[in-house]
């Protein structure tokens, strides 16, 4: 009966519900609603922008509304408007279930677009402090949910205005928490009258912009000192949704939008295989847009400039040269593939992205390396991808892969396709394939040393000249000769750098005539061409001398954005180079075209500590260059052995359990060496910063250190002499006795400006201690 006397009824119960904590806890400020508002905001429109898309922009302004609504009815128990609210969050979780299932490769964003819907909803039912705690929490999730998905820098002005809003609003709330910003409202004109109207400032300008600054810069110092490590870690990789494709997929068509004619719409249709008049070796022009070389025949005796445009956004570990597929056939005037319709098609199962492919066995050390790729504008059917791929994982339900080991997809990738590519991609190692033999598969044979019969014997002669001169050409300070394979590509590639000229004004180059052949052209009466006629030319010269060799196309690494982190890919990162075979080891790249690179980026190029890189190349442009060369030498020597020694460090993990054992053994060895160096460190820190002190103030701080050692920490609020007045509780009193006798001291001297005999202390203090040590030790 007791019990049930104490139940809340009637009358009572009503009493209670308007005198409970919720209604205790009702925010009065709007200033910090505002300020919540706000970074809501702030993460909504950073979660559209990072996506590229406005579908979420409809919730800015019930954002506000909801908002607007709470404040006035922050203190009504407004049961109907939560009873509505649960269920549109009903309705919005259906909703969200029902995407699910055709986002199944990249929830993030329907993630996002579901704690949005919840936010809007949770606005109109915003009375307590702590529901406000939960908005700030939902837009700095919606706000990393958007660094996930950015791929531009249009990121960071909202990054920097979301510090910036949150700066004040932590200010605010605290001041909330404390009563402050209550006592501000029911006393405004009290506190402006009082003494303290200096202190009762919500916000410190000064304060605020220094701590902006602080944390921006440590912010980007941390960033560049951090690690780019392998990503993907678990195997959820980044795909776009399902493309569904109609009619049969033979996969031998290409389908490239630059090789769309006005008149002849049907080149697309047709796979544009080429039967247009630009591709037959006759004068044309190059298409402004699209790169001229993807396509299953490909004519250089176009000339022209494409005008620059972004066309992908590649995530990589490791820079490498976006393969896109390769020529086997020299037509005098250009490049076709002779077995287009010899195409292998792959087909993934309906329940995953995944498709298996199958690499070239090679006997040299190979890395995996993910690549994510995201369409900015539209490409061929051609699919770009790191050599060697082993894996990919892409929208349409099948690829198919030509004899050139080129991807091919049944649509064109379209503005916005993500797919993820895996690569076993081979080390180059100099020494093994310098002995490579120079007996090559007849398959090989039959195809990557064709050239036609009137241009053979001259080509010939001059490479076989070219390489006798050796010595002559001061490329070598040796007398040995060119024996290898490796090696005669090598210098027939910096040969042709270092002799032949791109013209200044691609439109001076001449075209050729009908009976005219490129390669001669080039070697002997323009004595240069356009970038890709060097490595067709490097191409046949090789193949002119017996070495298996073919033209691949493909984009450049492009620029890399250190603070995404991805390449950005452009149209004119396109050009074609050199592909030579090794027997055992397979294919290896080697570019011939001036002023790019002998051999193209690949794994063996570390790129842990780029961001750092890329920040030390701009301050560097800005130094002497005698500075710069000691820096970089230094530096350069430095971060060579960390990212080595990282690397090996991870690579233990990899190895087994023996591996493990050892990597967690060299891990501890590290933290306990570097916890003492830490020790030590703050120990000489302490005693540097002693000697430093008045003689009085040193003994002092010596002795709080003491008694803090023994378990008692003199808190800041504390005075002197109130904290030696509690050590009578804790200590002997002979002991608390000196403690005082040194409190008292430091008062009068720190306070009263009086002198004592700091020697006559010292020495009781050590006495004291020396008796302390003798009691614990009996």
């Amino acid at each position: 009966m007791n019990w049930l006397w104490r139940l809340p009824l009637g009358h009572d119960w009503r009493q209670n519900m308007l005198q409970s904590p919720v209604t205790a806890e009702v925010e009065d400020s709007i200033t910090l609603r505002v300020l919540v508002l706000a970074l809501v905001i702030v993460g909504i429109v950073a979660t559209d922008i990072a996506a590229e898309t406005w579908s979420s922009f409809w919730a800015v302004p019930l954002s506000i509304l909801g908002a607007i609504w709470s404040y006035y009815r922050r203190r009504d128990r407004n049961i109907p408007v939560k009873f509505c609210i649960a269920i549109g969050m009903l309705v919005a979780l259906g909703a969200f279930l029902g995407r699910l299932l055709g986002e199944l490769n990249d929830t993030r964003l329907t993630l996002a677009e579901l704690l949005i819907q919840l936010q809007v909803l949770h606005c109109f039912d915003l009375p307590r402090r702590k529901d406000l705690s939960y908005s700030i929490l939902i837009g700095l999730i919606l706000l990393g949910v958007a660094a996930t998905l950015s791929q531009t820098l249009a990121f960071a002005p909202i990054l920097l205005l979301f510090l910036a809003i949150a700066l004040p609003t932590l200010v605010v709330d605290y001041r909330s928490r404390l009563g402050l910003e209550q006592l501000n409202t029911q006393n405004e004109q009290i506190l402006r009258n009082s003494s303290t109207q200096g202190n009762s400032s919500v916000f410190n300008l000064k304060f605020l912009i220094f701590n902006f600054v602080m944390i921006v810069g440590l912010g980007l110092v941390i960033f560049a000192l951090l690690p780019r490590l392998p990503g993907y870690q678990l195997r959820m990789f980044p795909v776009s949704s399902p493309i569904e494709t109609k009619g049969e997929f033979t996969g031998r068509n290409i389908i490239n939008p630059g090789y769309v004619r006005q008149g002849n719409p049907n080149n697309q249709a047709n796979g544009s295989s080429g039967t247009s008049s630009s591709q037959t070796g006759q004068p044309g022009k190059v298409d402004n847009s699209f790169y001229y070389g993807f396509n299953s025949q490909i004519n250089q005796n176009l000339r022209g400039e494409m005008t620059p445009k972004i066309v992908m956004r590649v995530r990589s570990q490791a820079a490498g040269f976006w393969r896109v597929l390769a020529f086997d056939r020299y037509t005098g005037k250009g490049w076709e593939v002779s077995r287009n319709d010899q195409v292998k098609r792959l087909q993934r199962s309906p329940w995953s992205y995944q498709i298996f492919l199958d690499p070239p066995i090679s006997a040299v050390q190979t890395k995996e390396i993910i690549q994510t790729y995201t369409v900015v504008s539209d490409l061929p059917n051609l699919i770009p991808a790191m050599a060697f791929p082993k894996e990919i994982y892409f929208p349409t339900p099948m690829l198919a892969v030509d004899q050139e080991d080129g991807l091919r997809s049944p649509v064109g990738l379209s503005e916005g396709m993500t797919y993820t590519v895996i690569s076993q991609v081979p080390y180059r190692d100099r020494t093994l394939l310098g002995k490579t033999s120079n007996k090559y598969p007849q398959s090989i044979k039959n195809y990557y040393l064709q050239i036609p019969p009137e241009t053979a014997a001259k080509v010939r002669k001059l490479t076989e000249d070219i390489l006798a001169n050796y010595n002559q050409q001061r490329v070598a300070q040796s007398n040995k000769s060119l024996d290898s394979t490796y090696e005669k590509a090598l210098y027939l590639a910096q040969y042709l750098k270092q002799n032949y000229k791109v013209p200044e004004n691609p439109l001076d180059l001449p075209y050729l005539s009908e009976n005219e052949d490129l390669v001669e052209a080039f070697l002997f009466k323009h004595k240069g061409g356009y970038p890709d006629h060097f490595s067709t030319v490097l191409t046949v010269m090789l193949r002119s001398i017996g070495i298996p060799a073919r033209l691949v196309a493909g984009f450049a690494p492009g620029e890399f954005n250190p603070f995404t982190g991805m390449y950005i890919v452009r149209n004119t990162d396109a050009y074609a180079m050199t592909e030579v075979y090794f027997p055992k080891y397979g294919w290896f790249a080697f570019d011939p075209i001036p002023n790019h690179p002998l051999i193209p980026p690949s794994v063996e190029d570390e790129q842990t500590f780029n961001t750092l890189r890329q920040f030390w190349n701009w301050v560097a442009g800005w130094l002497p260059s005698p500075v710069t060369g000691l820096l970089n030498y230094v530096f350069g020597a430095i971060f060579t052995w960390a990212s080595k020694a990282f690397s090996w460090f991870l690579s233990l993990f990899y190895q087994g359990w023996l591996g493990v054992f050892t990597g967690l053994i060299f891990a501890t060895t590290a933290a306990f060496l570097s916890w003492l160096g830490w020790d030590r460190w703050r120990e000489w820190r302490y005693h540097y910063a002693l000697r430093k002190l008045p003689p009085m103030e040193r003994l002092y701080r010596q002795m709080l250190r003491w008694t803090s050692e023994q378990g008692l920490v003199k808190h800041p609020a504390q005075t002197p002499l109130e904290y030696a007045t509690i050590l009578y509780q804790y200590h002997a009193t002979a002991t608390a006795k000196v403690i005082e006798e040194i409190s008292q001291a430091y008062v009068s001297w720190r306070y009263g400006g009086h002198n004592h005999d700091v020697q006559r202390l010292q020495q009781k203090w050590q006495e004291m201690k020396k008796t302390t040590k003798k009691l614990k030790l009996t």
